[in-house]
């Protein structure tokens, strides 16, 4: 491809030019563009091999070496000119009169003012009345500089008078001067600047690497070989040659050799020194311009809030003025620095008197030299800048230095340590600490629509969060409230149902009736636990009675849902007695046999009218479960009989039943070890299952209403 391209820029017929660099219009003193520079030499052919393969590997450098001394040559002059600026410059205006409108509210101005006024107002009470009449003086500065500054914020930057045009025009100036122009025109000596560039490092490099020697000495051959080249025709270019009579270049272009494949290698490694010499000088004029546009900007956050406030904030203002002036001024250092260095070159190719690859050579050195002496340059304007903003905080802020800072003076409150000088990144730094000053003000909160932190992500989000909180904290609040009086009833329930039990919440009867009380009051299941260990259970007793409850609830499953839920209750944790014989938790189970056996008789009602009991049919029961065949005996009983009795009879059946029960169940509770108690309290559960699996056909229970 890079064959072709060479073809291209090569072949007779009309104007030919290397089209990917032709856009940047750089021309030589006598006006021929660099794009249309071919390398006048024989092309070989098909009889003639190796001449080919020569004029590909030439063709190749050429090109090469054009891209990067045109690159390099260009960037200088766009840089010099601020093309580059003109592209976006009515772009970074309009930005800049928006975010004006956006900070430069009434609200905040006034709000910053209070501030800087309430400073004012604490110095004079505690003694410091230099500092007050500083910080009234700074005020009034702000407030009569801030409202010409904030019309047009990037006016004085960015205007055909601004600081970056006279920073421009006075290192061209200077340059120019140096070059012996008392009356130079800037704009003028960018293409000065930028011709004697493309002479001493395009035209007579590329006429000792075709050649062997400058042609343009001889003023026929100059105009042979302008001509040609401006066509792109190195035919023509060598034909010239011949005419004017410079028969040795002639040859050199008719017989090619791999010499001039050793010069080009040497040149393409010193134009890409030149390259990128000239990259860092470009980018170092270009970033000063930017910086000087970013300090603008970070200025409207200064004149809008910050310069009315002591401390950092009004530091943060005088270091992006400083930095703005000092930027423009680092600008024309650079500007100046090139203008010299271009000056430098052609003096030294003008004293090498042909020479030219010499001077190449040299050239790359000189570059390094001057690389590191523009470092130099760069750290001395740095550590100078820092010097003027920070002697600048100091006079505003009085007395409030810390000691130790830059220059020897002390150190201004919002200088830190960092350099702000050259460093972009520094000034972010500084930049990003007055952002989160800003952010983090009750002020910018409030006249933000109430938002905390209204720079923060999702901080919109968090104050609809917030808001929906303080909304419903009220409800919560009372929530928290009932829950806690619902805590302080449950321990009164607890105390309630430790009253009379011997041994209160360390013994196993006390921990089931708290636990039976705690399920009367309907208290959460993962509540239950927490508030016996609270009372003084061990953790073991509120396992165990909270196992010997669940036993009982799962063994009345298997019962009638219709039957009588007291009699169910007592019958199952009677029967959970005696299959948790060998168990280490039996006190638990004997616990919640009683308690299930106290609320048994607590609901099996008494007789309304004691006189109406047939006790003769009473007798007449008890005798039956008494007798080993009971479970058969009582079936002989028939419904009539049961009905014809009568209801008081009925219920002081089921109270004695009951009231036995309670008995067997309390007597086994306290002497767990006595089999005769167990045989007891198993036939109290037996008697009790006749009457839980009654056939509702053969008349009503003992428990009916």
């Amino acid at each position: 491809m890079a064959s072709a391209q060479y073809q291209a820029a090569t072949t007779g017929s009309g104007v030919s030019e290397i089209d990917g660099i032709s856009w940047m219009h750089i021309r030589d003193s006598y006006g021929v563009p660099l794009a249309s520079y071919a390398f006048a030499t024989d092309h070989g052919g098909v009889l003639n091999p190796s001449s080919t393969i020569l004029w590909s590997v030439l063709g190749f450098e050429f090109i090469g070496y054009i891209a990067i001394v045109t690159t390099a040559i260009w960037l200088i002059g766009n840089a010099l000119s601020f093309e580059w600026l003109n592209m976006f410059g009515s772009a970074l205006t309009g930005v800049a009169d928006r975010l004006t409108v956006q900070i430069a509210t009434p609200m905040l101005l006034t709000t910053a003012a209070t501030i800087g006024a309430f400073c004012v107002a604490w110095f004079l009470l505690r003694g410091y009345h230099a500092k007050a009449v500083l910080q009234i003086v700074t005020m009034l500065g702000v407030a009569i500089l801030g409202p010409v500054f904030l019309a047009e914020p990037l006016g004085d930057v960015l205007s055909s008078n601004g600081l970056l045009a006279k920073g421009r025009d006075l290192g061209i100036s200077v340059a120019a001067g140096l070059n012996g122009d008392t009356n130079p025109n800037p704009n003028q000596m960018v293409t000065t600047m930028q011709e004697a560039l493309a002479d001493n490092f395009a035209r007579r490099p590329v006429q000792v690497w075709n050649f062997g020697h400058v042609v343009d000495e001889q003023p026929a051959c100059r105009a042979a070989w302008s001509a040609g080249m401006a066509e792109g025709d190195d035919d023509r270019v060598r034909k010239g040659m011949q005419r004017c009579g410079d028969y040795a270049a002639y040859a050199k272009a008719q017989n090619p050799s791999m010499g001039q494949a050793g010069t080009g290698l040497m040149l393409l490694i010193c134009g890409g020194t030149l390259l990128a010499f000239a990259v860092m000088l470009g980018i170092r004029v270009i970033k000063a311009a930017l910086d000087t546009i970013y300090h603008g900007f970070m200025s409207i956050f200064g004149f809008a809030a910050g310069g009315f406030v002591y401390g950092p904030t009004q530091t943060f203002l005088i270091r992006n003025l400083v930095d703005g002036f000092v930027a423009a001024a680092r600008m024309t250092a650079y500007t100046i620095f090139l203008g010299i260095y271009v000056l430098f070159m052609g003096n030294l190719f003008a004293q090498a008197k042909g020479q030219t690859m010499a001077v190449i050579v040299i050239a790359g050195t000189v570059e390094i030299v001057a690389t590191a002496q523009l470092k130099r340059l760069s750290r001395s304007l740095g550590r100078g800048n820092d010097w003027i903003a920070n002697r600048f905080a100091l006079a505003v802020q009085g007395s409030g230095a810390r000691s130790g800072g830059a220059g020897g003076g002390g150190s201004a409150l919002g200088m830190g340590n960092a350099r702000a000088g050259d460093s972009l990144h520094a000034g972010l730094i500084s930049g990003m600490s007055m952002l989160n000053t800003i952010n983090a003000s009750p002020a910018t909160a409030w006249l933000l629509g109430a938002t905390v932190g209204p720079l923060n992500p999702l901080s919109r989000r968090k104050k609809r969060m917030d808001l929906n909180n303080i909304a419903a904290s009220p409800m919560a609040r009372q929530s928290q409230e009932y829950n806690d009086a619902g805590r302080r009833n449950w321990r009164v329930k607890v105390t309630g149902r430790l009253n009379g039990i011997d041994g209160g919440i360390n013994s196993a009867l006390g921990v089931q009736n708290v636990l039976d009380g705690l399920g009367d009051s309907k208290v959460p299941d993962s509540m239950i636990a927490p508030i016996l260990l609270a009372t003084g259970a061990s953790d073991q007793q509120v396992i165990d009675a909270q196992r010997a409850l669940a036993v009982q609830k799962a063994t009345m499953k298997n019962y009638d849902p219709n039957g009588f839920a007291p009699l169910q209750k007592a019958l199952a944790a009677g029967y959970a007695v005696e299959n948790h014989q060998d168990a280490a938790a039996l006190p638990a189970f004997a616990a919640q046999a009683v308690v299930a056996a106290d609320s048994f008789v607590r609901h099996s009602t008494a007789p309304m009218n004691p006189n109406a009991v047939d006790h003769q049919f009473v007798q007449r029961i008890m005798n039956i479960l008494d007798r080993p065949d009971h479970e058969s005996q009582l079936r002989t009983i028939t419904p009539d009989e049961w009905r014809n009795a009568g209801r008081d009879t009925r219920q002081h059946i089921g109270r004695q039943l009951a009231l036995r029960h309670q008995d067997a169940a309390t007597n086994y509770y306290h002497n767990q070890h006595n089999p005769i108690l167990l045989q007891v309290l198993q036939r109290s559960n037996r008697q009790l299952a006749d009457f839980n699996g009654f056939d509702p056909n053969r008349g009503p229970v003992p428990w009916s209403s």
